[in-house]
């Protein structure tokens, strides 16, 4: 299977949405291999700064050997759960004026078979964004019990046959270690009885897996806040889910953000008393047909915005 080269998704669309021309400070919280911080920087002012933000070293060491003799770009290795902290630590909260998030996993990782995230090629079964901390997901297959991995499966996979896959999972590692994505994708489509057109029977399951093993739901929960919280008055934060379940995170906290105060419904109180803290800013943007045509993993994009009204 040939690759698909990294393009970045929504480019256009978060570019405006980022309002860079007035930006002295941006952060792109997932660097990946920068297709869309080289495009900000590009669109920023003179003197205007960016940071960028990647939990895996790959994509840092691209980004220092890209950004290395800029002044104006810093390169960090983290999760972007740690926004805060390292604004903080950089005396900046309250000074960013625009912060993206292009969720997920990002193509070079898919495409890497040693990096475990694909079932099109055989690879060790790592799937860590960081490969310098936590549990591989072989490890994570091995000590999950049989019901939390099917709730996984079903829950941030929405596969439907989930405690089938998870028996089977199981019940081979009775007899021997799995080890490899070609042995996991093999087992899974043994398992899974029906085909749905168009879509391999483990990409379900190695999505569920993925975002099980890298906590992707929780540092999305982590950060939201913390995003709010560094953003300058007029300061606007992009997101780019491609799952449901991010994007029903996120839409969660900047509608609940741009509401305010929970006052009771019946009480007289006008929406400026709410003290709103985020106003959103147009509705959910999709890809269009061409841009899915030319990348078709843009197909589940959805962006949403908002910005800084306290």
């Amino acid at each position: 299977m040939t690759s698909i080269p990294h393009i970045p998704v929504l480019l256009n669309e978060a570019l405006q949405a980022l309002n860079l021309a007035q930006s002295k400070l941006v952060v792109d919280a997932t660097y990946g291999r920068g297709g869309h911080a080289q495009a900000i920087f590009r669109r920023l002012p003179p003197g205007a700064q960016l940071i960028v933000i990647d939990r895996d070293c790959a994509a840092i060491e691209q980004a220092e050997a890209a950004w290395g003799a800029e002044k104006r770009v810093e390169a960090i290795h983290a999760p972007f759960s740690r926004l805060s902290e390292i604004i903080g630590g950089r005396d900046l909260v309250g000074k960013v004026d625009g912060i993206l998030f292009d969720l997920g996993v990002s193509s070079p990782q898919l495409d890497q078979a040693e990096r475990g995230f694909g079932f099109s090629r055989d690879g060790p079964l790592d799937m860590r964004m960081d490969q310098t901390r936590g549990i591989t997901a072989q490890a994570w297959i091995k000590h999950v019990d049989e019901k939390e991995l099917a709730r996984v499966l079903r829950v941030y996979g929405e596969e439907r046959f989930a405690r089938r896959i998870s028996r089977a999972i199981k019940k081979t590692l009775e007899e021997k270690e799995l080890r490899s994505t070609g042995e996991l994708t093999r087992l899974i489509s043994a398992a899974v009885p029906t085909r749905e057109r168009g879509k391999h029977p483990a990409t379900r399951s190695f999505q569920a897996i993925r975002i099980a093993v890298n906590d992707e739901l929780q540092e999305i929960d982590a950060v939201l806040p913390q995003a709010l919280e560094v953003l300058s008055q007029g300061g606007r934060m992009v997101f780019i889910s491609f799952h449901s379940l991010e994007d029903r995170l996120v839409k969660r906290y900047l509608k609940t953000q741009s509401r305010g105060d929970p006052y009771p419904r019946d009480l007289p109180v006008t929406h400026d008393m709410l003290k709103p803290r985020l106003r959103l800013i147009g509705k959910a943007v999709m890809p269009s047909a061409q841009e899915v045509a030319i990348n078709p993993r843009a197909r589940s994009a959805v962006m949403r915005v908002a910005q800084k009204v306290e």
